[in-house]
């Protein structure tokens, strides 16, 4: 129970990323930038500075500038700390009880700490799309693209891009954006989502549709 201590492991490269079933192209006036609970508390089981983590922040950051610069909306996921059990619900069984609420385990990771114009939304389940408003966020802003970063891929952003999938957005998985357990996980989750529910893509060929 609990979450594991997460050795290094190096991020998909160019040639191990599997061919999505869908030809989408990220638009400037379609997407929008989802930064996944990338809190303290799930930061810390990585190896510090080392790979995937610090590379995958490094693109996340990379994601917000260009966002920010083109006007994307940027929206973060943050899950509350204390949660009560009734809220918390079957989570407890494989989790335990999560996170406390200070800064050190609750607050969202230094490097990437939301500007005054970035939303975050208070995360209860596996997807973002549960128990939040990040459905009406995207459709009142006319947003039907949503570009997933952050932690852990085969768990929330996966389920995230399932069920955004199924309310008729499109997932753009951004492979070295993301970090997980092992390369194992993080393979299958990239994999599932290039040929069910998404596109698997990197950071440098998503910046480069952007700018185009």
């Amino acid at each position: 129970m609990g979450l594991p201590k997460i050795g290094a492991y190096a991020l998909p490269a160019a040639h191990e990323i599997p061919e999505s079933r869908v030809g989408w192209k990220p638009e400037l006036n379609r997407a929008a930038l989802l930064i996944h609970d990338m809190q303290n508390y799930f930061v810390r089981a990585f190896t510090p500075d080392a790979s995937p983590i610090a590379p995958a922040i490094a693109n996340i950051n990379r994601l917000r500038a260009m966002c920010d610069a083109l006007g994307i909306p940027v929206i973060y996921s943050a899950q509350p700390g204390y949660q009560d059990p009734r809220d918390r619900g079957l989570q407890s069984d494989i989790w335990g009880p999560g996170m406390g609420s200070d800064p050190e385990h609750a607050g969202i990771f230094a490097d990437l700490a939301p500007g005054p114009d970035q939303i975050v939304l208070t995360k209860w389940r596996y997807s973002a799309f549960q128990r939040t408003n990040l459905e009406h966020v995207l459709r009142v802003r006319g947003r039907d693209q949503l570009i997933i970063s952050g932690v852990y891929a085969h768990i929330g952003c996966m389920l995230t891009a399932a069920d955004g999938f199924m309310r008729d957005f499109q997932p753009f998985f951004v492979a070295d954006a993301l970090a997980d357990f092992s390369r194992e996980r993080h393979d299958m989750a990239v994999s599932y989502v290039a040929d069910r529910c998404g596109c698997a893509i990197l950071t440098d060929v998503l910046l480069g549709e952007l700018r185009a």
